[in-house]
């Protein structure tokens, strides 16, 4: 007996509802099923309701043996990225544009200034460094005979 997890289509004309089920490999497209694991609804009126999955359950059939199709495992793909929260469930316009509006109101509340003294900041070299790689040719005069004088001291001790 060949298991296979794949998609009923119920509802009316131009207003489909699918149910994800598992059933024989052989059995009618809307017929017997083994058990029922979620559905689909493409024109949910809220985003939340749109798919609705039993994925520990589908995850138990597939060790079983159960084979996905193609669009029931588009499916549990997607309904395992929102759960990861990498999807947000929330697609719709209304949803978008109060986003984008509230990503703009932040952006404009941010004063420029604190952005250009940060870049100041990380453009400006602290003063000890400065002061070191800014040396007079008359310290490196007098550091050059300090280091010649040490260097033959260590070739006489050895």
């Amino acid at each position: 007996m060949a298991l296979k997890i794949r998609l009923q289509r119920h509802g009316t004309s131009h207003r489909p509802f699918y149910r994800m089920v598992v059933t024989e490999a052989n059995a009618r497209r809307d017929g017997r099923f083994v058990e029922l694991l979620g559905t689909y609804e493409p024109q949910a009126s809220r985003p939340e309701n749109e798919l609705n999955l039993k994925i520990d359950r589908i995850d138990y059939w597939k060790t079983v043996g159960a084979k996905t199709t193609d669009t029931a495992e588009s499916l549990l793909r997607r309904a395992r990225r929102e759960i990861d929260g990498v999807i947000p469930k929330e697609k719709s316009k209304k949803a978008k544009k109060e986003l984008e509006e509230v990503v703009a109101a932040e952006e404009a509340a941010e004063p420029i200034v604190e952005s250009e003294e940060a870049a100041t900041e990380a453009c400006s070299i602290p003063e000890a460094e400065a002061s070191a790689e800014e040396a007079t040719p008359e310290e490196v005069a007098e550091e050059a005979p300090e280091a010649e004088a040490s260097a033959e001291e260590a070739s006489k001790e050895s």
